[in-house]
This record gives C-alpha cells, structure tokens and sequence, in this order.
C-alpha cells in the first residue's frame, strides 16, 4: 500500500511517500522559502567571463544567476556535454542580451542559481526538450518491442523541433501519450509567445515549477497511490480540486486528520530521525557511514560487530551486500544529488564485485530519480550520480 503523507504546521510542511508501513521518501518544505528550481525565466545577461566560457544572468532574484557555455550551446546529445572549445562565449552571449534560461540547480547562501537555455518540461508521460531533435527513453523500460513502439509513437505525435525524454509511465499508454504531447507543447508555447513580447524588457518568471507534492502525483500517478493523509483544510480541498482535474487520481483516497500531528501513523516521526543519524546499523552488525560534502556525498561500508561463521571472503561479501541495499535506500530516502562515492569493504574475487554492482543497480530501479552507476573505479570504489528530486536537500 502506498501512502502519501503531507503534516502541515505552520509555515513548515513534511511530505513522505510510506510503502507498507516503511519510509520510502521525505521532504520538507519551507512556505517561506521560494524554491526555484525547475522555473522558467527571461533573463539578462549582465556580466560576461571569458576566462571561464561563462556568463552571469540576472534573472529578477536577489542574486544573478550563473551559466556556462556549454549550457548555451544547442544541445546535440542527452549523454554527452562535450563542447567545441574554439567557440567563444561572446560568439553567442553579449551583455545586455535577453535569454531564456531555465533553473538547473538553485542558488544557496554562497552561490546564485545555475541555468541552462536546455529546457526540460515534464509531464505525465514525457519531458518535453524543445529545440532538439532527441527522442530519448527511460532506461527503466527494458522490453525493446515496448521501447521501439513508444519512441515511434512520439515521433510521430511530437512537433518537429521538440524532442522528449519517454518516461517509464508510458509503458502501455498511447491515446494519454498523445493527449500528454499536446497539453505539455500548448503549455511551451505560451511560455514562447509570453518571452518574445517586445515590452518585455526586464527579467521576469514565465513558468513556475511543480511543488514538491506536485511531482509526486506526477511521477507515481499511475503507481496507484491508494491514500493520501492530510492534516491541513487548505491543502485537502487544493488535492481534492486536483483529483476532479486529473481522472488518473479518481481511485486516490484523499483523507483530511485535523490534528496537529499525523506522524504517529507507522511510528513514521522514529523513521525521520533515523534520516539524520550518519551511522545507520545494517541487520548483520555491519554498518554505513554517509558523509555530505559540497563536491560530493562519501559513503564508507564497516564490518562493525559482524565477524562472519565462515572464510573471510563470505563476510564481506555479506556485510556489502546488505550495505547494497541500505545505500539504495538511504539515497532516494534522503534525496541525495549529485557524486556518491561508495568505499566497499574490499573484494579479492571480481565475481563479487560484479555481483555487488548488479545488485545495487536493481535496487536503485526503485528510485525514481535519473541515476547512473559507474562502476567501481581503478581505485576499487563505487561511483554513482543521481538527480535529486527537490532542490531543499542540496
């Protein structure tokens, strides 16, 4: 059974996504705070930086905003980022010039927003790249009589100069892909027709990013979340309006509890605390440590009070391999963005080490973030990125 859970008090909101009972996901999210990520502006470009190929834009906030050339450039792959470096930025950017860009990473107490000119618009069943050619599909989606149909449906439904990352909804879908197609392109349209009016001389917002709520009735929506549990009267009759909107959420129980505190349901407040401890126990003994920097995230595997009952092989094996399944859950548990860095405890065999990496890419199929699984590395650590899901965590 899926759950989502949202306890308002005051200026603050904790939204959890619970399967049976188990703390899949958390957020907080401060009405105070105005979370950018995701939103669409016109921008000014202010300052050009040559040594660094790079720009600072003025997009109406309290700090300008940074962008990079290669953020500019038409983007020509999904996977890649490589650029033509004998491409100047002034060949394409000039003060004083109007861009529209969008947030890729919000601005914190040190830094201004990063935006980008690639523009990604998600919807139920695709995300909208305008301005490239690339039809790209969730890897998640593993039939490939299923991918092919999907990929040829939206080539065919999809506006030529628009392209679209298929989402793994869409496995099975048709007419709502269509559908989806067309509400998503009518919705970049309108941010086009507001960006090139000519009176238009300032940064301003043209389009506003989904909550965190939002994003989840969007991203699970064909999940079936059975319930949702709200203790705000507000909020109840903003997802009681959503469901009359959206017919895929008719079959959602949308439940008002007026009570100051919901979390008692599953001893759910127990679990959150649980989120900010940095050592988390595994069943054998062994146990994680997750360390946040600002360049990455480390995450070192300990064989703590597990001494194993057989050869030494066995034990570590063992104590990875429950660290496997921690980690995974830990990352989309604490929405953690960005480089993790997973120190193994050290395998002699490389059966082991395949085995461990098969086993953590099975896991990580749960998440529902873009993830991508290096491998280990000559230095025999793990390296992973992942996307965060909501900008408060990073």
């Amino acid at each position: 059974m899926t759950e989502l859970i949202i306890q308002t008090n005051n200026d603050q909101k904790q939204i959890l996504l619970v399967e049976n009972g188990v703390l899949v996901e958390y957020y907080e999210e401060n009405n105070s705070i105005i979370r950018k990520e995701g939103n669409i502006y016109i921008g000014i470009v202010k300052d050009i930086i040559k040594g660094m190929q790079s720009a600072f834009v003025d997009i109406g906030t309290e700090k300008n905003s940074f962008i990079h050339l290669k953020d500019i450039l038409p983007k020509v792959d999904e996977t890649k980022e490589k650029i033509d470096n004998s491409i100047d930025i002034t060949d394409v950017a000039e003060q004083g010039q109007k861009i529209l860009v969008q947030v890729k990473k919000d601005s914190n107490d040190k830094k201004g927003a990063r935006v980008s000119t690639h523009i990604n618009l998600p919807s139920k069943y695709i995300v909208l790249m305008p301005n490239t050619d690339i039809i790209t599909i969730s890897q998640k989606i593993e039939d490939e009589k299923e991918r092919e149909r999907l990929i040829t449906l939206v080539k065919e439904n999809i506006t030529q100069g628009n392209g679209a990352i298929i989402r793994t909804s869409a496995q099975g879908k048709k007419e709502e892909i269509i559908e989806d197609i067309k509400n998503i392109e009518n919705k970049w349209n309108e941010i086009i027709q507001t960006s090139v009016d000519p009176k238009l001389n300032k940064a301003k917002l043209l389009y506003q990013s989904e909550s965190i709520v939002e994003k989840i009735l969007i991203d699970l929506s064909d999940k079936e979340i059975e319930r949702i549990i709200v203790n705000d009267k507000e909020e109840y009759n903003k997802l009681k309006n959503t469901q009359e909107i959206n017919k895929e959420y008719k079959n959602i129980k949308i439940e008002l509890q007026e009570k100051e505190i919901i979390l008692d349901v599953y001893d759910l407040n127990k679990q959150i605390e649980k989120i900010k401890n940095r050592k988390i126990w595994l069943k054998c003994g062994g146990f994680i440590t997750i360390d946040k920097t600002e360049a990455l995230t480390a995450i070192d595997v300990n064989t703590g009070k597990y001494t194993g009952t057989r050869n030494l092989e066995q034990t570590i094996f063992k104590v990875n391999k429950e660290a496997t399944i921690e980690i995974a859950k830990q990352l989309r548990l604490r929405d953690i963005g960005g480089i993790v860095i997973i120190d193994y405890i050290d395998m002699k065999d490389q059966k082991d080490k395949v085995l461990i990496e098969k086993i953590l890419k099975e896991e990580l199929n749960k998440d529902r973030s873009k993830i991508q699984v290096e491998g280990f590395t000559k230095l025999d650590l793990m390296e992973i990125t992942r996307k965060h899901i909501c900008s408060h965590k990073d």
